[in-house]
């Protein structure tokens, strides 16, 4: 028996679990998500997530980061945050999330979330947000990009668990948002998505309200802003805390112009048992939009109020 030993040895140590979290550009290993961003610095670096489910979280305050699954939809974090806001709180330069799952999240001010942007780009992509008081919530006071593409929003929002509502996407910043190929579902309070700037892009997305509860809008653009929301597909759902419109313009506000916001080439329905004859689109800014065709049924395309 001595004389196998050594080949039992070498067997163990080739089926040892390579590190949880990896820095591509270094091939470097961490035990935690925090130990990987501290490592990274305020470098440009590719975190790579292995397959797991993780209850951790990590504060990114410097250089560009990507947070990527090795296998899209296998690194899935939940419930955990980190200074009573989210999985992962984004200052750095700049941030890209690629391919996870964030799931569970619930604080005391009702803004528990998978992701908060406070400064830097922000790209997200091909990414989950599920049963959450919010999925993305946040914004810099400035020329911010934020763009997400290939993601799912799912069961989130709140208006019953603190003081202020909570919406499935909640951004704020001085230069742009950009959704494009997403998904929005299941809400259970507030708007699918709100934004407050001045610059957005809405595309080849759907709203399915079908299963909501105690929901509002589908976009709120809550003080204007003009750009172009189309071809997107829109299920008004029977079980609205608000439902008198899907697309609203300035309710809150016109601190950015409206003039020019495109509406068009979308298709909007309501779900079995959804009436009130909403709006499809409901401008409170009085300015020149342009709502173009739409294959509405159910509902008015267009009022001022």
């Amino acid at each position: 028996m001595r004389r196998f030993a050594p080949l039992l040895a070498l067997a163990l140590t080739a089926a040892a679990p390579a590190a949880p979290f990896t820095i591509a550009e270094t091939g470097e290993g961490f035990a935690t998500l925090d130990q990987a961003v501290r490592a990274a610095g305020d470098r440009r670096a590719t975190i790579l997530i292995a397959p797991g489910t993780y209850r951790e979280c990590a504060v990114q305050t410097e250089g560009v980061l990507t947070f990527k699954a090795v296998e899209a939809g296998s690194a899935i974090f939940e419930v955990e945050v980190c200074e009573d806001k989210a999985a992962l709180v984004l200052r750095g330069r700049g941030s890209t999330v690629d391919g996870l799952v964030f799931r569970g999240y619930s604080v005391n001010d009702g803004n528990g979330a998978g992701i908060r942007t406070e400064t830097g780009d922000l790209t997200v992509v091909n990414s989950m947000f599920l049963d959450s008081q919010e999925g993305i919530l946040g914004g810099s006071p400035d020329g911010q990009k934020i763009v997400i593409d290939r993601s799912t929003f799912s069961g989130l929002g709140q208006c019953d668990q603190a003081v202020n509502c909570s919406h499935a996407l909640y951004l704020i910043n001085k230069g742009s948002v950009t959704i494009t190929r997403s998904r929005f579902e299941r809400g259970t309070g507030g708007h699918y998505v709100k934004l407050r700037t001045p610059n957005v892009e809405i595309l080849d997305s759907s709203f399915d309200d079908s299963a909501g509860n105690n929901t509002n809008y589908m976009i709120d653009l809550s003080e204007g802003g003009t750009g172009l929301i189309a071809r997107n597909v829109f299920v008004q759902g029977a079980h609205k805390e608000n439902g008198s419109g899907l697309i609203v313009v300035a309710a809150e506000g016109k601190t950015y112009s409206s003039v020019g916001l495109r509406v068009e080439d979308n298709e909007a329905s309501m779900a079995p048992g959804a009436g009130g004859n909403p709006a499809f689109v409901a401008d409170l800014s009085h300015q020149a939009l342009r709502v173009g065709t739409n294959r509405l049924t159910g509902m008015r395309l267009f009022e001022t109020r």
